[in-house]
């Protein structure tokens, strides 16, 4: 009876000792990327995920308990991945290969010390921690111009609809009054990686069922879309019948804010109507 506790002890010993040698490895990736969860608004979402994978852990913990474990070998390769990928993110300057090498390891470790059933549990919240990894510069820009341009054509239909006569060039949309530029910024990137990281976490909380949690998150993808248009197209109704230089600064800005709880809420109102539409159990 008193060797249960004192494996407890040991277990725990050696759970601190293998985080301080990990975090003496990753202090500066990890650093950096708080630094650009603080500077990057597009990434600032990134505060709340380790703590939604922390949860999730937390809520596993008595299946975890129950395991058995068994330590397997493969975990040791998959950990020697992981450190290859730092090298090559660090010497290589790509931050993305670096951070993504640390949850590539810590896979390994779930695996190496607690066996394969111990990482199929957690798999999902290591899956998580990927929406908390900026994506790589090529990536992001091959994804933010596109959106440039649909926020443009978007809004560029729907302004002459309010009696603003409009004329397009590229991101560019030509008002009577001024040019109204849908900058990277404006793009609605920013919104739909917040959106979609709060799609994940309200699918999980409030709906079990898998496939609808599917459909929650990528029915964020097209709220995301079209709630960036509106803005652009408020911001074009302004400037045209109210004042520009208020309706880039004050009204930019807060709409912003406006048009995210008017996502959040056709989020919420896409699940009320999945709820129309019962789910069949098979039964076992």
């Amino acid at each position: 009876m008193g060797s249960s506790p004192l494996r407890g002890a040991q277990f725990a010993l050696g759970a601190a000792a293998i985080s301080l040698l990990v975090l003496a490895v990753y202090y500066q990736v990890l650093a950096k990327l708080v630094l650009d969860w603080w500077q990057i608004p597009d990434f600032s979402h990134g505060f709340l995920v380790p703590f939604f994978s922390a949860y999730l852990v937390w809520q596993k913990r008595e299946t975890l308990l129950r395991i058995q474990l068994a330590p397997a070998w493969s975990g040791i390769a998959v950990m020697a991945l992981g450190l290859v990928v730092l090298v090559l993110g660090v010497y290589g300057s790509e931050l993305f290969l670096s951070r993504i090498s640390l949850l590539i390891l810590l896979a390994g470790l779930v695996l190496g010390f607690g066996g394969p059933r111990f990482l199929k549990e957690l798999r999902f919240p290591l899956l998580v921690l990927l929406l908390a990894i900026p994506l790589p510069a090529i990536i992001f820009n091959q994804i933010t111009f596109p959106l440039q341009i649909l926020a443009s054509k978007l809004a560029s239909a729907l302004l002459p609809l309010f009696g603003v006569p409009v004329l397009r060039e590229g991101n560019v949309i030509h008002l009577p009054v001024m040019n109204l530029e849908v900058a990277e910024a404006c793009s609605g990137i920013r919104s739909l990686m917040s959106l979609f990281t709060l799609a994940v976490f309200y699918g999980y909380f409030l709906e079990n069922s898998r496939l609808r949690r599917v459909l929650i998150v990528l029915a964020s993808i097209p709220i995301a879309i079209a709630a960036n248009a509106v803005r652009i197209l408020g911001t074009g109704l302004c400037v045209q019948y109210w004042d520009p230089d208020k309706a880039l600064g004050f009204f930019h800005e807060f709409s912003g804010w406006v048009i995210f709880l008017v996502s959040i809420t056709c989020l919420y109102i896409v699940h009320q109507m999945m709820s129309l539409f019962p789910v069949k159990r098979r039964r076992t």
